[in-house]
């Protein structure tokens, strides 16, 4: 599971296509070395040299911390290291004038193969992950909402991480649509959840529930630390003009979010009706606010409460 925002992941795989490109090259450059007996390079040789190729760079150099805590990246670093640990022993034959051994060359190649199917898979999964991605927002899609939510749960059900949701619902988006055009609420839709998503952490996902819906993952976190960010996000909201009007008029938006605690004792699925009863009492306290769930939101005006034809609350 990569614990990481569409942005990034977007950043990560236009990085990680120049790094596997730079990796090639270093392997090529390698190959000739040998062959037309040239001189080895000082980084080739080193104890880090891992570190200092253009995979290793962009790795241990400039992938943002959040890339490097990634478990799935685990198979892949190790790959990489083994390849220029080998490559540095051949190359020192190579400089005594020592003969490389078939099967050490034969090692060489099939650790080489194995770090570009590393490097591939990972390539491909971000690919599958940003393919579902929601068009419009940049959010990610629904599909991935429930299996990513589950393994926080069972981290949770095991005691090792807490995470909370936090349903987001976009205030008054029907009248935004109904007096500037859908094209102007698209625009609104999208900036608001491009602002959430820079103002979240980086390991926090936001997921397209549906119409002006969102529900936002809030791992290692507890329900007081997730108040204090998700208000803070809220505020924020209201003060950032998200588009400017035909006629020059900067549009603002506000929007409303349920927040519970994603409880290890109960269904993912009721972990998610428990924020949406919380956002439910947002809206009819009077929108832009940010409700925790709690066992007395139960009201059958709550409940009740409408939908817009675009499916989230009006």
């Amino acid at each position: 599971m990569f614990r990481m925002n569409t942005a990034m992941l977007r950043a990560t795989l236009n990085h990680l296509q120049q790094a596997t490109h730079d990796h090639l090259e270093w392997r090529e450059h390698l190959t000739r070395t040998m062959v037309c007996r040239l001189p080895s390079r000082r980084d080739d040789l080193a104890e880090n040299a891992h570190e200092r190729c253009g995979l290793g760079q962009w790795y241990y150099a400039e992938a943002s911390a959040p890339l490097r805590e990634q478990r799935i990246l685990a198979a892949m670093e190790t790959q990489h290291e083994l390849v220029h640990r080998i490559a540095a022993a051949m190359l020192r034959k190579y400089g005594d004038g020592r003969a490389i051994a078939p099967d050490e060359y034969d090692e060489y190649v099939a650790a080489s193969h194995r770090l570009r199917l590393e490097l591939d898979s990972l390539r491909h999964e971000i690919q599958d992950i940003l393919r579902s991605a929601d068009a419009l927002t940049g959010a990610f899609g629904r599909v991935r909402l429930l299996p990513e939510l589950r393994e926080w749960r069972a981290l949770a059900t095991r005691d090792v991480q807490h995470c909370c949701i936090a349903f987001m619902d976009v205030d008054d988006l029907k009248a935004i649509n109904d007096v500037h055009g859908h094209t102007v609420g698209d625009q609104v839709l999208a900036g608001m959840i491009d602002y959430v998503t820079q103002h979240l952490r980086p390991y926090d996902k936001v997921y397209r529930y549906g119409g002006d819906e969102f529900l936002v993952s809030l791992p290692a976190i507890d329900l007081k630390q997730a108040e204090h960010l998700v208000d803070r996000i809220r505020a924020g909201i209201g003060k950032v003009p998200f588009v400017v009007s035909a006629a020059g008029e900067p549009i603002h938006a506000t929007a409303s979010f349920g927040i519970a605690l994603l409880d290890p004792e109960i269904s993912v699925e009721e972990s998610i009706d428990r924020a949406d009863r919380a956002l439910l009492l947002a809206k009819t306290s009077g929108r832009d606010r940010a409700v925790s769930w709690d066992p007395g939101i139960t009201t059958g005006t709550m409940l009740a409460w409408p939908r817009d034809e675009n499916g989230g609350r009006s």
